[in-house]
């Protein structure tokens, strides 16, 4: 079985093949902790966990000969906690402490708020999740070597990149150099030598974090947001490494901007063998903003939402195409995945029950997770209709693997529930028994032809909020919402 994942660098689909079979590494731009998560920081959190998982099952199969399992993926997920927006978010909620308490007052608890959150959504912990104050001694050797090699230089205390030393900057974005200045926020000072040059390192206000400076500058300064991914990615994943990961906002300036730090410190072709890139959010149809009243965090959705019907809806788009959230996209979700719940969600998986073929060579397509849930469909389709005895045994294991491997019904169905007191006062009021026992004394009325017999056990379900949907195949029911 091979992987097929589309790298924007080359703007095509390739079979991913690790540069070590024995450590697959993928690297993914993590929050920026000043405030709680949005919804759209959730779609990278969901989709990188989801190729997380496929590669960690691909490693354990012996795809890439790699023979360590899925121990042989390492995932690294960073944590900016230095930034202007962290200092402006302290200062605001703090203004009676010095800046550096405030500061790590808002950083511990948005930093917890974000792991609560994507942990509610059922991702897996990355396997190495660096901060980046943690890492000022690697960004200041990189940078210092960036200044040895005329690729940076040093103006009024800050070190910037020199963006024409690169020939073949915007490669990522393909965009000229014109376009970008004209539609970015350029920072326009007197000291840069080309208004496209980026900062490295920057001195520190009074109060704000700060570090020794790089090159001899004697005043105390910090880095730029930009340097910071490459010295982690460089610590941890090395000079090149397998994948690259995150929004489609980062590719410029972010991600241009990392590739020409790597490549021009370590000399390199490349700074990542592929670059995926999740697509835009929007809500009901809108751009989300503050400004709009759409905005809205993860931890607010799950105070009404389970976690997996969030990420449901979710998978229910593919990770490269925009996605618009709605309210009724959450409620089409959370009545599938009820219904899964019901079907399976108290079933023990032995060890070696195995997803279902066709959902793994579906995800290994670019990760194309709407096919695989439409396959889920087909499957619980026929545990429902046909399948009976074994055949049904098995079709619910593998459906039950499938579901479990994308981060779907890990629990059972009554800690799902009690899980969610919104979705527990539902439950409560249904009584699938009499339901189904309802429903099939409707289904032998009608075969006997019985229509007002029929008729009336359908308003009797009605009046108890259950609606039918007659098929070719039977009769199904759910609640009303």
């Amino acid at each position: 079985m091979e992987l097929k994942l589309y790298d924007t660098l080359t703007r095509e689909k390739r079979v991913f093949a690790p540069i070590d079979p024995q450590r697959v590494r993928m690297y993914v731009c993590g929050p920026t902790v000043y405030d709680f998560a949005h919804i759209g920081n959730a779609r990278p959190a969901i989709v990188f966990d989801v190729l997380f998982r496929l590669l960690r099952h691909l490693a354990k199969q012996g795809v890439w000969d790699g023979g360590k399992g899925e121990t042989a993926v390492t995932y690294v997920r960073n944590i900016t906690d230095v930034d202007d927006k962290i200092n402006a978010r302290a200062a605001e909620e703090y203004p009676d402490l010095p800046l550096n308490e405030a500061i790590r007052k808002v950083t511990e608890k948005t930093d917890r708020q974000f792991h609560e959150d994507v942990a509610a959504l059922g991702c897996l912990p990355p396997t190495v999740e660096p901060r980046a104050t943690e890492h000022i001694a690697e960004m200041r050797m990189l940078i210092e070597r960036l200044v040895e090699e005329s690729h940076a230089y040093v103006a009024e205390d800050n070190v910037l990149f020199s963006v024409s030393s690169m020939p073949d900057y915007s490669k990522l974005s393909k965009r000229p150099l014109d376009e970008m200045i004209a539609g970015a926020r350029v920072d326009v000072a007197p000291y840069k030598r080309d208004p496209m040059d980026f900062v490295l390192w920057k001195p520190s206000k009074p109060g704000e974090p700060a570090w020794p400076s790089p090159c001899g500058i004697a005043a105390p300064g910090r880095p730029g947001w930009h340097i910071e991914c490459s010295a982690m990615s460089w610590k941890h994943l090395g000079e090149i490494f397998d994948i690259h990961g995150g929004g489609i906002d980062l590719v410029f300036p972010h991600h241009e901007n990392e590739i020409a730090q790597s490549r021009c410190a370590f000399h390199t072709p490349v700074m990542a063998n592929y670059w995926m890139h999740n697509g835009f959010l929007q809500v009901e149809g809108e751009k989300m903003s503050k400004s709009l009243g759409n905005f809205v965090t993860i931890h607010e959705l799950l105070a009404d939402w389970p976690g997996e019907v969030i990420r449901f809806n979710m998978l229910r788009t593919h990770y490269r195409q925009p996605i618009d959230w709605t309210t009724r996209g959450l409620e089409e979700s959370e009545k599938t995945i009820d219904h899964w719940y019901e079907i399976v969600g108290d079933m023990a998986l032995h060890a070696d029950a195995h997803p279902d073929p066709v959902v793994l060579q579906t995800l290994c397509d670019d990760l194309n997770t709407p096919g695989t849930l439409t396959r889920l469909h087909a499957i619980a389709g026929e545990i429902r209709g046909p399948a009976s005895g074994l055949r049904q045994i098995e079709l619910k294991r593998r459906f039950k693997a499938s579901a479990e491997f994308l981060g779907l019904l890990e629990a059972t169905r009554g800690a799902y529930l009690e899980g969610h007191p919104r979705r527990k006062r539902i439950d409560r009021t249904i009584d699938h028994t009499r339901i189904n026992a309802l429903v099939e004394a409707r289904t032998i009325a009608r075969a006997a032809k019985n229509f007002a017999e029929s008729d009336r056990i359908r308003n009797e379900l009605a009046a108890m909020g259950v609606v039918l949907k007659d098929t070719k195949d039977g009769t199904t029911w759910e609640i009303a919402r």
